[in-house]
């Protein structure tokens, strides 16, 4: 009863997005061309690349393609369901409305997470989703259903891993008010995760692979697909990284939220 009660509430919030969206129609297209034209921008990026050299380490040119587009999926599903709500908390904060959402009964991390729902884009990320099974035709890549299935559950931990990161950082902002500047530096380094892992080297590999994992998000689930994983030690790092990345999340919410004053105190 109690998940029923929880996806009806989820049902509800769906609704309150798509009457946003459909109000401001302009706005919503405007923002899917915006993404679009950036997508756009990645792909000719690595044309210029390939254009140079016929492969980096062992990654070829449509493998790269694939890639970008599992990149753009995971972003864009994150941003589908969680980034505006992670940008949005400092306000939140600032404004006092957090005092009103804690008093609700309901889990408030749910609601502060899951409240506002990007639709433009789930557009987008079907973009990257059908750039990669172009990409993989040309490869001459053929997954198997257990790597599909393998790649959509890579994915999934992938979007667990960015959104656990990003909500630390958001929750920041129960000390400094505001941290909309940390939380859309975090969504930066996103656009690291759409190159082969093989192209970084020493210390800045370590960190963006085991400490921010943004090249571990991406190029994993491409590998599994690609048939390129080595041991199952590397996939298995990435499940390791999303369970402890997501036990840090709730325990720093929770922490935070004892400490937290309201914005009359």
């Amino acid at each position: 009863m109690n998940l029923k009660r929880y996806l009806t509430i989820y049902a509800t919030l769906w609704r309150n997005s798509v009457t946003r969206e459909m109000s401001f129609k302009g706005n919503f297209i405007l923002w899917i061309v915006v993404e679009l034209l950036w997508f756009g921008l990645q792909l000719c990026f690595i044309s210029i690349v390939f254009a140079q050299a016929e492969q980096v380490g062992t990654w070829t040119k449509w493998q790269a393609v694939m890639l970008v587009g599992a990149s753009n999926f995971i972003q864009q599903m994150y941003q589908a369901f969680f980034l505006m709500n992670c940008t949005n908390l400092s306000d939140l904060v600032r404004t006092g409305k957090l005092d009103f959402l804690l008093l609700l009964p309901i889990n408030t991390r749910f609601l502060v997470s899951l409240r506002v729902v990007d639709l433009g884009a789930f557009v987008n990320a079907a973009f990257g989703l059908s750039v990669m099974v172009f990409a993989a035709q040309r490869a001459g890549v053929h997954p198997s259903l257990v790597q599909i299935c393998g790649f959509g559950a890579l994915c999934f931990v992938g979007i667990l891993i960015h959104y656990s990161l990003m909500f630390i950082l958001a929750t920041v902002s129960f000390w400094t008010v505001r941290a909309q500047g940390i939380v859309w530096g975090y969504y930066n380094l996103f656009n690291i995760a759409r190159m082969p892992d093989e192209a970084f080297h020493g210390v800045f590999k370590g960190i963006f692979t085991f400490v921010l994992p943004v090249l571990l998000v991406s190029n994993m689930p491409v590998r599994v697909l690609a048939d390129k994983v080595t041991s199952p030690a590397s996939w298995l790092s990435l499940l390791a990284i999303g369970v402890v990345w997501a036990g840090i999340s709730e325990w720093f919410w929770r922490w935070s939220v004892r400490r937290y004053t309201s914005a009359s105190s």
